[in-house]
């Protein structure tokens, strides 16, 4: 079958657009008979040999004149006002030097052109796609694969022009947070301004040539109200988490990779009281709270090619015992001194939130107990509870799979052991999460540090049920306005449920 005749009977199973700067692209996903997988085309504008040469030396005139300090555009408000100086310039050249080009082609062209000198080329085109998760360039001759949220693994028309423009795009990830990729270190853990998370490998490392995967992150962040109404959770199982939040009892969530362990921390987190100190640990920022939260977010380092300079997550967890923390939110536990650190830390006093790489609850004890990381089973008490997240790779969808408290049962007169009592779990028969077992320690641990008997605690958790549904129904989503709404609740609970029973909004007059 002749190439045209291909092209002739691919089929568009999808369409849209997508924004960039200012311009619109036009997405096409095809499927194609001389394929064995869809296709994610970019309708990327293309243009003569004239006007590229003009465009290759405009970008190399505007860099020589512009001093670039790639550290400050890890700065959105700095770079926002760097794209827009740029873009005046660059428009200024474009009506001397071509004056009849047309005013749509000239924006396109200077979109174009900030994206070469400030970003990651056309790259920049499929980060600002919504639909995206993943991101991954896997060598020059190959196509840049993405992840769509519909359709899954697809294969672009977008090509890296040579190994050394994947090369320099890892190098400008890599410099703007004060890293390096190297033959010598040839791996890189690093995000971009986006928030987005990026890592790279260099060839030989990789045999076919350099990569570069990025992780898309939601630009509007995932609050409670999108994991309701997604049927992630329900608001019976978050109204339980938010109370273990609010009462500053130890969570660990757990799931596989790309479950969705991050965003449930992010979920959880606007149920924190304002006038707590949260201190958060991350290898790479992921995390987005709220502003008005009392928040001091840090990351670990990396070595210098000397061996000097590193800050692990090991040292971030000691020093931030010495910021008087309310909140300690560590990214992921991987060794034995981190966990140690971390259940010392629940033992003395803090609170504590953290995610771990483990597929049930009872699989979670066995990781923390067993090597490397072999902890005393005695210090799994201070874990009040595990949530477990889970991704249905067939049909893309993440639930909560798992909701269990830690419970330890005497074998003879000495031995002890801890185990996993299952509160709530998702039933896939008909994809939904109720509830398992009866709660042993948790209501316990609700009593004691609130005072209340077993039907008050019941009817603390029906009003936060009661809004958490009242926040769905009136679709309040944006992580901020989430945050101000709790805020408000801590105010005064007994006002703020009154008035949603009334079918006011708590925060009118506020």
């Amino acid at each position: 079958m002749k190439l045209s005749e291909q092209k002739q009977l691919r089929k568009v199973v999808d369409s849209y657009s997508l924004d960039a700067d200012g311009i619109s692209i036009k997405v096409n996903i095809v499927e194609s008979p001389a394929l064995f997988v869809r296709e994610y085309l970019l309708d990327y504008p293309e243009y003569g040999l004239g006007t590229m040469a003009l465009f290759n030396n405009l970008k190399k005139g505007i860099i020589h004149e512009t001093s670039l300090k790639l550290e400050k555009m890890m700065d959105q408000d700095v770079l926002d006002k760097t794209k827009k100086i740029f873009q005046e310039r660059i428009n200024n050249i474009f009506l001397k030097e071509i004056p009849e080009m047309p005013e749509k082609d000239r924006k396109v062209l200077a979109v174009i052109l900030l994206q070469e000198m400030l970003g990651l080329g056309k790259i920049d085109f499929l980060l600002n796609d919504g639909n995206l998760e993943e991101i991954v360039l896997n060598e020059s001759k190959s196509p840049v694969w993405v992840y769509h949220k519909k359709f899954g693994w697809l294969r672009t028309n977008v090509f890296a022009a040579s190994e050394s423009e994947i090369e320099n795009y890892a190098n400008i990830i890599a410099r703007g947070v004060g890293k390096q990729i190297t033959i010598l270190n040839p791996l890189l853990d690093a995000h971009l301004v986006s928030g987005d998370r990026a890592n790279a490998t260099l060839f030989p490392i990789s045999t076919n040539g350099n990569t570069i995967t990025i992780r898309r992150c939601r630009r509007d962040p995932w609050t409670v109200t999108d994991f309701i109404k997604s049927g992630t959770a329900n608001s019976e199982v978050m109204a339980l988490l938010w109370t273990a939040i609010e009462y500053e009892l130890n969570v660990m969530i757990a799931g596989g990779t790309a479950s969705g362990k991050t965003s449930l921390m992010n979920v959880l987190m606007p149920f924190i009281q304002p006038n707590h100190r949260i201190i958060s640990i991350e290898d790479t920022r992921e995390l987005k709270l709220p502003e008005f939260l009392h928040w001091v977010p840090l990351t670990t380092r990396e070595p210098n090619p000397e061996g000097k300079g590193e800050v692990s997550m090991l040292d971030l967890l000691v020093n931030s015992l010495r910021m008087r923390p309310d909140r300690i939110i560590v990214g992921e536990i991987r060794r034995r001194e981190e966990a140690e650190v971390m259940f010392e830390a629940m033992h003395t006093g803090h609170s504590v939130y953290t995610t771990f790489h483990a597929n049930t609850a009872e699989e979670v004890i066995r990781r923390l107990v067993n090597p490397p990381i072999e902890v005393p089973s005695s210090l799994l008490e201070a874990v009040n509870l595990t949530v477990v997240m889970f991704r249905n790779r067939r049909i893309g969808q993440r639930r909560i799979l798992q909701v269990a408290e830690n419970i330890t049962e005497k074998r003879g007169a000495t031995e002890e052991t801890v185990k996993a009592n299952v509160l709530y779990r998702w039933r896939p028969s008909d994809d939904v999460v109720s509830k398992h077992n009866e709660s042993i320690k948790f209501y316990d641990e609700l009593s004691l540090h609130t005072g209340l008997g077993n039907s008050e605690i019941s009817e603390m958790l029906s009003s936060k049920q009661k809004i958490l549904d009242w926040l769905c129904e009136k679709n309040i989503h944006d992580i901020e306005q989430v945050g101000k709404h709790i805020a408000n609740y801590y105010l005064n609970p007994d006002a703020f449920v009154s008035a949603i029973e009334k079918g006011k909004d708590p925060l009118q007059g506020v």
